[in-house]
């Protein structure tokens, strides 16, 4: 099976070998299609994806995704944004699954994040009103909002989960937020199984400090679900320890979700850990496509490391 590998920024080559490094001994059979994308490409070659990198993609439809940096005040999009929209990888998803023996203040915590990829604020609809005003545009749309939480209710039914909870501000944003909320109802009524559960995102911030073993599977828009993931991230130890997955209907993009922390690059510093995992989350995806693989690799899993004697806190 041949996957794109994008390599990244800063420390974004290192922990990609060594997740290539993880997942050849594991017994997968993948062939590895490396492409570079980023801000070092674009100080080399004056392109931030180079068309190798979308070649690569369409022909793969599967890639794994190193941490890479946009160029900051020249006017780029960011590289994670404009692979999601031009794609349309619909549905970000984000374990957050506590690992080991890592210090935190709350043990055993397993929580999802469904975050819809792209809309809302993040259409980067945006209008000069003066030099005094500027606007952006939130936009929610009806097949966008269903999809997303169709698939989050779908993921909780399959993985016996107790409950989905939908995040909105529906209270003030009546018209956006209260269609994502209408549609998470209907939606919710042809899973009477599931507990469903509404919480205002301000309220959710407080909730997931508080008592975040309130929560199963959550649903979100992209905003909201940015913001939510990295506070999810920090009680499990940091968004160091924390995958994503970009899926759309015909391709998936799985990330490292933390940056590339370029201050620390070839100091053999950097912790592998969260691309390893997205490396796992890949890997089950592919599984349930057809089965390419000798071994079977349960999703979000650390029996890949234990089986080569790998430590994910070394």
């Amino acid at each position: 099976m041949k996957v794109t590998m994008i390599t990244g920024d800063g420390i974004g080559e290192e922990i990609s070998q060594g997740a290539m490094d993880i997942i050849n001994a594991s017994g997968a059979d993948i062939v590895w299609d490396v492409v570079r994308a980023g801000q070092t490409v674009y100080e080399e070659t004056g392109t931030l994806i180079p068309d190798k990198v979308y070649k690569s993609l369409e022909q793969n439809k599967v890639a794994l995704k190193a941490p890479m940096t946009t160029p900051i005040g020249k006017g780029f999009r960011s590289v994670n944004v404009t692979l999601r929209k031009k794609y349309d990888l619909y549905a970000n998803i984000r374990p957050i699954q506590s690992i080991g023996a890592m210090e935190t203040l709350f043990k055993k915590l397993d929580l999802v994040l469904f975050r819809e990829n792209t809309e809302d604020l993040y259409a980067g609809i945006e209008e000069k009103i003066s030099d005094d005003e500027m606007h952006s545009i939130k936009i929610i749309t009806r097949k966008s909002s269903e999809r997303i939480i169709r698939r989050a209710f779908e993921y909780a039914k399959e993985h016996n989960r107790a409950s989905v909870t939908v995040v909105t501000k529906a209270n003030i944003m009546k018209l956006s937020d209260g269609l994502f909320l209408d549609i998470a109802r209907e939606i919710a009524a042809e899973f009477p199984t599931i507990e469903f559960k509404e919480v205002l995102v301000d309220n959710m911030a407080m909730q997931l400090v508080i008592n975040p073993y309130q929560f199963d599977v959550v649903v979100t828009e992209n905003l909201y679900g940015d913001i939510l993931s990295d506070e999810m991230a920090g009680l499990i130890g940091g968004l160091g320890l924390v995958p994503g997955a970009n899926v759309g209907d015909n391709m998936a993009i799985f990330e490292a979700v933390h940056g590339s922390a370029p201050d620390i690059a070839g100091k053999n510093l950097a912790n592998p850990t969260a691309i390893i995992l997205g490396g796992c989350m890949m890997l089950d995806y592919l599984l349930k496509l057809e089965t390419y693989f000798s071994i079977r690799i349960p999703w979000y899993t650390k029996d890949l490391m234990h089986k080569i004697n790998f430590n994910l806190l070394a």
